[in-house]
């Protein structure tokens, strides 16, 4: 189960290079069910997602780089870049600041991943963290990967 709440970000912190960062390519063989592949630097992953928006059904296999280039020629979708910057938070949480890259440079998200819903609930983010969004299906990234211009009207 994946309980996760995701907000805008206008600012990263000054201090973001210290923290470590990772390289994402991602685009999706189908949004219903949703069937995403993933390169992370150098590896590589098979996703699928039940529908939802705080809570959902995930399972993730790690596939080989060749599985990976075969299953690429199925994309449906956009492909998302974006260099994923993990920053610490309190209680031992992991904010996962996505830098969006082509198409939506300039775009920022945050995500916060929770072991309950109780946690998400009653989790304050931080005052850098912008508008939450975690409830509008427009910001999950199959939909920008299909909406990719959307994020421009973002207010």
């Amino acid at each position: 189960m994946e309980i996760e709440r995701k907000f805008l970000l206008h600012s990263l912190p000054d201090d973001i290079d210290r923290y470590e960062s990772v390289e994402i390519d991602q685009a999706y063989i189908s949004v219903d069910p949703t069937i995403r592949l993933r390169r992370r630097n150098n590896d590589y992953f098979l996703t699928m997602k039940q529908n939802g928006l705080l809570a959902r059904e995930e399972a993730e296999f790690m596939i080989t780089k060749e599985q990976y280039e075969r299953l690429w020629a199925k994309i449906e979708t956009n492909v998302i870049r974006k260099t994923r910057v993990l920053i610490p938070l309190q209680d031992g949480l992991t904010a996962e600041a996505d830098i969006y890259h082509g198409v939506l440079q300039g775009f920022m998200t945050i995500e916060v991943e929770f072991d309950s819903i109780e946690q998400a609930v009653s989790f304050i983010p931080p005052d850098w963290f912008d508008r939450e969004v975690t409830d509008d299906p427009r910001y999950s990234n199959s939909s920008l990967a299909i909406n990719k211009l959307f994020y421009g009207n973002n207010g």
